[in-house]
This record gives structure tokens, sequence and C-alpha cells, in this order.
């Protein structure tokens, strides 16, 4: 009762007390959720948001000068020109000073599947998942350098149950138990264009999680960075579920951010196109920034491109960073002045009858936070690193189309065609020069191309079904149709 009393008066002196309109036809569990949901709520944050985003139309950000980010070239930041990166990295991944970050809170959803996105069987032959080529790969460098390589990973309310147990079921992938962290993110309510928290349902407030950036207090209010110092980990390299290509723990990559005394380091992209849905690194009155590619029309230079048709701003941001404990620390010291953005969005509510209404049309608000917002939080000028997409950056954000499972798939075909060529092999290739065979290889058995063609001298490879390769070598082909 006292709870209940409690928030009940914050509910009503913030302007939200409809949330308890419905309180006399709740049974105590749904009461005792709603009250759950109600403490965890930071009203003063949300009145503050809603004031500025909602109530009042802010202004929007004007830069007065935009200047491209200086970034490393792919074919300078790797292989035989930065061996000194690579020895700091290697001499940083021995000494146990890295851990690994994981955003994966999202579910399946777009990719038509019930349940975690990490848990979508990405492998067109073997089925393996998306968390088990991550884990392959972490396993893979700790045998390399003979380090722990602690994985933090980052659940929703939504996916914590599953994505625990789906862990639990396959004995954490060797790691052991004490080597995965799990991590929930905080939740903020969703409102709609008064300003007003909706209900999903009569007894639930209608929520999302607050954002990538939300890693950021999620790690200290967690326990991660403590964890993290007790292991004597002193980076984090941050990544996210649907990237089954990234290079987890990246020595290279660790390397520069070490050898420049960084706090902040980021992988790029080159844009595909001007336009294309991916936010851009750039310089912001001279403040190292991403912008939002919901953003680029607020600033046309950013679709500029030169007389052979290259994008200028070019740097796309592929969500892969490395953060110094110590700076993630200091940033959520300041986490009350971080940026939030705002996303209006169809959102499913409860209406006064009760009754539950799915809008054909944007309905409500959603506030999160991103991650690269701690970039212009850094006292020394961040690390900026270009890649090359295949092979490391190809995501998987819904079933068929742009960043979907079947071009994650073909790109998996690519990317070990080559290694197969390399190895002597005969890859089926269309018309266009594509593969044309579904292949896969463990990342036990090799996760660089040099590692595959080491261990594939001599062998004879049959790929004209395509192939799976396991980590201990041994192959599958897929069996013939059926006549």
């Amino acid at each position: 009762m006292e709870m209940e009393k409690t928030l009940r008066g914050r509910c009503e002196a913030h302007g939200q007390g409809h949330v308890f309109r419905f309180w006399g036809t709740l049974n105590a569990e749904e009461r005792g959720r709603l009250l759950e949901q109600l403490a965890q709520v930071e009203f003063p944050l949300m009145e503050r948001l809603a004031r500025e985003w909602i109530l009042e139309t802010p202004p929007p950000a004007r830069f007065e000068r935009i200047e491209p980010v200086p970034v490393l070239p792919a074919a300078v930041h790797r292989g035989e020109g930065a061996p000194e990166a690579w020895d700091a990295g290697e001499a940083a991944l021995r000494a146990g000073k890295v851990g690994l970050f994981l955003v994966a809170g999202g579910q399946g959803t777009r990719l038509g599947f019930p349940g975690p996105k990490g848990c979508y069987p990405i492998g067109p032959l073997t089925g393996k998942t998306l968390f088990q080529y991550h884990a392959e790969k972490l396993l893979n460098l700790r045998r390399r350098f003979g380090c722990a390589l602690p994985w933090y990973i980052m659940v929703s309310a939504a996916n914590e149950a599953a994505t625990r147990a789906y862990f639990a079921e396959n004995g954490h992938f060797g790691l052991g138990a004490e080597n995965v962290v799990f991590l929930r993110q905080r939740m903020v309510p969703c409102m709609d264009g008064a300003g007003r928290f909706m209900l999903e349902a009569p007894g639930s407030l209608a929520m999302n999680p607050n954002g990538h950036g939300g890693c950021i207090p999620a790690m200290v209010e967690n326990g991660v960075l403590d964890d993290a110092r007790a292991r004597g980990v002193e980076m984090l390299s941050y990544f996210q579920v649907d990237n089954w290509a990234v290079k987890v723990a990246d020595p290279y990559f660790i390397g520069w951010h070490a050898l420049k005394g960084a706090e902040m380091s980021s992988k790029v992209h080159r844009k595909n196109t001007a336009r294309e849905a991916v936010g851009v690194h750039c310089l912001c009155d001279g403040v190292y920034q991403v912008i939002e590619y919901s953003e680029l029309d607020i600033y046309p230079q950013l679709l500029e491109t030169d007389a052979a048709g290259n994008v200028r701003y070019f740097a796309g941001n592929p969500a892969m960073h490395i953060l110094s404990v110590e700076f993630v620390q200091g940033v959520f010291n300041r986490f009350d002045r971080f940026p939030w953005h705002l996303a209006r969005k169809k959102i499913p509510f409860v209406n006064d009858a009760g009754e539950l209404v799915k809008p054909d049309t944007p309905n409500g608000c959603k506030f999160e936070t991103f991650v690269f917002d701690a970039l212009q939080l850094v006292r020394h000028a961040p690390v900026a690193v270009e890649i090359g997409r295949l092979g490391e950056y190809t995501p998987t954000k819904q079933f068929e189309g742009d960043n979907s499972v079947v071009a994650s798939r073909q790109s998996m075909a690519e990317w070990w065609g080559g290694w197969f060529n390399a190895a002597g092999a005969a890859v089926p290739r269309d018309a266009g020069g594509r593969v044309a065979v579904p292949l896969e290889v463990s990342p036990l058995f090799a996760l660089t191309r040099d590692e595959f063609v080491e261990k594939a001298a001599g062998r004879v490879w049959d790929l004209s079904r395509g192939l799976s390769v396991d980590a201990d070598g041994n192959t599958e082909t897929p069996a013939a149709p059926s006549a």
C-alpha cells in the first residue's frame, strides 16, 4: 500500500496519474507489474524530454561547419603496413586487458523469428546462430592469445530470460559461465503526442529499451565496470549481435586504439550511396560526432559527391567501437547531459475503454540514446579506421532485401569462397560471378584466410553442392535434391 501511495503521488505530481485509471480492475499480479514499472521511471527526465521534444518543437541542431573526419585507410591500418598496431593489440590481448561487449537486446521479429535475434539460425548449412558464430570467434582468440576475454552481453527485458536459457542449454559454448556476464538495459515509457505515458495493457506501461547508448549506465549499474577492473580489463570491444561477420577483438583495431592513447575508437566503412541508411562520422564545429541518417536532409553537404561520383562524407557507422573502461565511467558520471533522440512510431495502446488499439500511422514517441554520442565527450581525438564490408560488416536486420538473411548468407558464400579459391579449390559461380553454392567455415577451424589456407594444404574440396567445415576440419555436403 505504501508503494502504491508513493508512486501514485509521483505520477500525479508529474501529470501521469491516468496510468492508474484501470487500477480497480487489476488483479494482484497486474498491480505488482505496474508498480514495478513505475518504480523504474525517472520522472524528471521524462518530463524534461516531453517538454523539450513533444510539447515544444525543438529547432534542429545546426552546425556552422561540417568536415569529414580523418580516417586510417583500410590499406594502412592493418596487414604488413601496421606491425606496431598488431603487436600492441596482441600484447593487450595476451595481458588480459580486453573484454567484449555485445548489444543483444533485440527480438527476431523482422526476421520472422519468435525469439532473441542472437538465436537466429543464420548458418545456411549448419543452422548456427548469430550467438554461436560470435562465441566461436571468441574461443579461437582465447586459444590463440591465451586470455580469458570476458564477454558482457546486454539484453533487454523482452529477451533476457530466453537468452540466458539459450546459453545455459549450450553450455555457454565452452566459454565458462563465469566468463559470460549478462546485463539488462533500462526501459523508458512511450509517450503520446501530449507527453502522456501510454499503456500497452490496463496494468502495463508501453515501454522501450533506452537505446544502445543505454550500455553506459547499464555497465555501471550492473557491475560490469567493477567486474572488468577486477579482471584487469582496460578496454571493451563493442559490437552488435546482428552482424555475423564482425571481427571481435580485432588485434589491429585494439592496437591502434592503444598506440593513439584513445578513449573511444570506431571503425567506419565507405557508404555505398550518399543516402545509405547509416550514420555518418564527421567533425561538427570541430567536435567529432556521428550524424544519424534520419538527419541527413538537415545537412545537404553530407549528400555531396565528387566528380567521380564518390561520396564525400563516406565514413558510415557500422557500430564497432573500442571504449576504455575509465572513459565509460566518466561518461556515466555525466550521463544526465547525454543526448536523447526521438523516434515517432506506431505504438499499440489501450484506450479509455480498456481496448487494445493497433494504429496504422505513427501515434507515439520513443526516446533512446546512442552510444556513438559518447564520441563528443572524448578528451583526445578518436581513432577512426576504415574497413571493407565483405568479411566484416553484413548486418542481418530483415529476412529479404538489403541487410537481410539472404544477403548475409550470400556474403558468407563470397567471403569463404575467396578462402577456398586461395586454397586451390574450384568455387562454383553464376554468370554474374557470384558464388553459387552455400559455404560455411567454423571460426574454430580458421578465423582468417591465411589460417584456413595453412590448414587446408593438400586437401581436395568438392564444392559442387556447397560445403560446411566444422571445428575439426570435418566436412558436410548438402544432400542432393531428390529426383
